[in-house]
This record gives C-alpha cells, sequence and structure tokens, in this order.
C-alpha cells in the first residue's frame, strides 16, 4: 500500500472518530474526542496490517476485524460502572465500539458507508440525548419491585 493511500485512510479514521467522539466530549464523559479517535485508529491500523498479508496461504484478514471486536469490548466495559442499582457509560461504551466500526470501515475504503454510519452515530447520540431530557425519559431501571 501507498503512503498516501495509507495516511489517507488512516486520516479518515482519525476524522470519524473525532467526530463520534464530539458528543461524549461536549457532555464531559471519559472517553470523549481523543479516546474515539485513538480506538477508530487502532481498528484502521489492524485492518490496514491485516490486508498486507490478503492472499497468503493460512490467512484470513476477516479475523482481525473479529479480534478488534473482542478486543473493544473490553474498553468499552471499562468505561460501564454500576453503582447500586445505577448502570452508567453504557452509551460510551457503545460509542467506543461504533468507533472502532468506523475505523474498520475506513481501512477498507468504504467512506460512503462510513458517512451513514457516523451520521446514524451522531443523530442518535444528539438527538435522542435532546429527547430524552426534554420528554424527562427515565434513564434509570427500576426491578421488579419498583425500586431504582
Amino acid at each position: 500500500m501507498e503512503i498516501l493511500e495509507f495516511s489517507s485512510r488512516i486520516g479518515m479514521a482519525a476524522l470519524a472518530g473525532l467526530i463520534i467522539g464530539m458528543e461524549r466530549e461536549m457532555k464531559g464523559k471519559s472517553a470523549g474526542l481523543k479516546t474515539n479517535a485513538l480506538v477508530a485508529i487502532g481498528s484502521a491500523v489492524f485492518v490496514l496490517l491485516s490486508l498486507e498479508f490478503r492472499g497468503e496461504d493460512y490467512v484470513d484478514t476477516s479475523r482481525v476485524i473479529g479480534q478488534i471486536v473482542t478486543g473493544i469490548g473490553f474498553i468499552g466495559a471499562g468505561t460501564i460502572i454500576q453503582r447500586g442499582g445505577n448502570v452508567s457509560g453504557l452509551t460510551t461504551a457503545a460509542t467506543i465500539w461504533c468507533s472502532a466500526g468506523a475505523g474498520c470501515l475506513a481501512a477498507m475504503d468504504m467512506y460512503k458507508e462510513l458517512i451513514i454510519v457516523g451520521i446514524f452515530i451522531l443523530v442518535i447520540n444528539f438527538v435522542f440525548s435532546y429527547l430524552a431530557k426534554k420528554f424527562n425519559w427515565e434513564t434509570q431501571r427500576k426491578d421488579d419491585d419498583g425500586k431504582v
């Protein structure tokens, strides 16, 4: 792969991660701009590295994407906090997971798909957060006895 192509794919991953992390950063969450950008870049790097072995004997480049999904699960789990019956950090964890997917799309040169995914992530994080505040949707789960 030429350095310009590599750079453009990594750059698109970084940009996607920054844009995705914008909403988390604006809300002061622990995983914001930098975290989402680095997750997207890291995912793209691993995918691009695996693509260098495409066509070799006993090589399945798609397995790298599966390992990214697993690895990001551990990072996302670190953002989830449970205090009593309250759980927080689920949206941040899901956003990190989406940033990894965005990085994979950028690495695969799937820029149209990356834009669509980015728009969906932003709409979900911004619009539904706004709607939840506007309509006072309950964000805490209650157990079977109605206790929080």
